[in-house]
Formats: C-alpha cells, sequence, structure tokens
C-alpha cells in the first residue's frame, strides 16, 4: 500500500482488508503511516469494515474474519464490499452481450451490477432467478414506458436467500426447460480445487441447472472470489469459458485461471483469446 491522502474511503477500506487478508492482521499504526492518514479515519474504516462482517477488530488493529463454509451473507451485507470492482466488471461484462440474446443471469450482487449496464441492450430475453436482478429491468421498463426493444424477462419461482436468489425444485424445473446463449454467473467463491462454491446446498443445484442450460458460461467475480470456497461445488473451472475480474487478482491468480480456462478478461485490461470469438459472433 502506498500512501495517499487523497483515497476515497472505499479505496482505503479495499486496501485495508487486503492487507489484513494478505497478512493475517495489521496494526492501526502501521495503516496510518502507510496510508497517509489520521488514527481516527483508519479507525472509522476499521469500524466500517467490521459493521460489514469482513474483518474483526482487535486491540490496535485488525485480523481477519474466519468465517464457515456454511456462513452466507445477505445481499445488503455484500453489496458494499468492492463496489468500484463490481462496477468495472459490470462494465466490461456488459460488452459481451449482443442486441437480441438470450441470457441468464444469477443471484448476486456482481450480477445486479450488470443488470443496470444491460438495461439499454436492445431485444434481450433475460432469464434470472435473482429478485434483485429482476426489478432492475422493471423498474427500468416503467421508468421508460413500453420501450420497443426493451427486455423480455423472466423469473423463475422458488425459495428466496438470503442473498435474494430463487432457489429449489421450483426455479430448477423452470431452467431446466430453457436455453440461452450467455450466462453471467455470480460466485461465492472460486478455485482451482473446489472451482464454483457456494454456502447454499439448495443454490448450488439450482447453479448446475443453470450452467446445464447455457451455451457459454461467464463468471463475474471480483478478485476477493479467488480462493474462497464454499460449502458446495456446482461446477469445475473447465465448466467455465471467461471469468471477467478485476485489475487486483494476483499474478499468481491470473496464471492459474489461464491454465482452466479459456479466457480472462480483466476490467480496464485488454486481454483476449485469439481462438476464442466474439459473443457477436456465438448468439
Amino acid at each position: 500500500m502506498s500512501e495517499n491522502q487523497n483515497l476515497l474511503a472505499e479505496q482505503r477500506r479495499t486496501l485495508i482488508l487486503d492487507e489484513v487478508r494478505r497478512r493475517g492482521g495489521v496494526r492501526v499504526n502501521e495503516l496510518t503511516r502507510r496510508l497517509g492518514v489520521s488514527d481516527m479515519t483508519v479507525r472509522r474504516d476499521l469500524d466500517a469494515l467490521a459493521r460489514q462482517g469482513v474483518l474483526e477488530k482487535v486491540h490496535g488493529g485488525a485480523v481477519p474474519v474466519v468465517e464457515a463454509s456454511t456462513h452466507e451473507p445477505g445481499f445488503e451485507a455484500k453489496s458494499g464490499l468492492e463496489l468500484t470492482a463490481k462496477e468495472d466488471i459490470a462494465r466490461t461484462a456488459a460488452e459481451l452481450v449482443p442486441p437480441g440474446a438470450a441470457i441468464a443471469l444469477s443471484g448476486g450482487t456482481t450480477t445486479f451490477a450488470l443488470a443496470h449496464r444491460l438495461t439499454e441492450v436492445p431485444d434481450l430475453t433475460v432469464v434470472t432467478n435473482s429478485v434483485r436482478v429482476a426489478d432492475v429491468f422493471h423498474a427500468a421498463q416503467r421508468s421508460s414506458g413500453s420501450r420497443q426493444g426493451a427486455a423480455t424477462v423472466v423469473l423463475t419461482g422458488g425459495v428466496r436467500t438470503p442473498s435474494d436468489s430463487l432457489v429449489g425444485p421450483v426455479a430448477d424445473q423452470a431452467i431446466a426447460a430453457l436455453h440461452f446463449d450467455l450466462l453471467f454467473l455470480g460466485v461465492h467463491g472460486i478455485s482451482v480445487e473446489a472451482g464454483l462454491s457456494t454456502p447454499n446446498l439448495a443454490e448450488a443445484e439450482t447453479n448446475r441447472r443453470l450452467v446445464q442450460s447455457a451455451r457459454r458460461v461467464i463468471v463475474v467475480a471480483d478478485h476477493t472470489k479467488w480462493g474462497t470456497v464454499g460449502l458446495s461445488s456446482f461446477a469445475s473451472l473447465e465448466q467455465v469459458d471467461t471469468l471477467v475480474t478485476d485489475s487486483a487478482l494476483s499474478a499468481e491468480a491470473r496464471a492459474e485461471v489461464s491454465e482452466h480456462l479459456r479466457r480472462l478478461v480483466v476490467a480496464g485490461e485488454s486481454e483476449r483469446s485469439e481462438d476464442e470469438p466474439s459473443a457477436a459472433a456465438d448468439a
């Protein structure tokens, strides 16, 4: 971390959280020197991160929260994390969607950010098991009236999870009967060993159905998801066509991803697998 008095609160907190996770803990006096801010500012940042449940304050500093593989944060808790990264990922992922495509969006805060970017793409058919994602498209339709080319949204039924996703047999049956060009999949965790994983068993099964019904699977996940493992795996990395992530993903992680995926897209960086056709050609 470099000293910078002009860092925004969100940027400072991202740097602090990365440092806590990397080192296994930090002290307040270390952060004040590295960030070039006051002791009070660092303590406010630690308080905010502790309220989000992503670190634990201890005397003189902070340590990572060790979460059980079954722990599933709610939508609101996750929505305040890595905001800039999620917006960058959403903007980049939206460029992969051609007009007129049939796409699916899973639940999650990154797919929620992506949904906002897709409201202006004409003639989409959107399948989603996310109440939040469906609300984005419905709100866009209400605000613009009966706009020509507005997305057609198919919301699956099911049981609502803490992440406001609909899962279970009803959702699984609805998804199994559908076929879509692109699936944009948010994940709780991604790793070489466990693949894509989630703490929620029912959500894992619904995500399996989404993967099976898609011609191409695109995972949208910020760098903090790498190395995280939830209770249940639902897809291997080999089942993923593309990972869209942010520039904070480490070089080591990028190398591992590249060994297993056809394409790694880093928001803000131009990188494309030469042997992969564009989304418009696939759709």
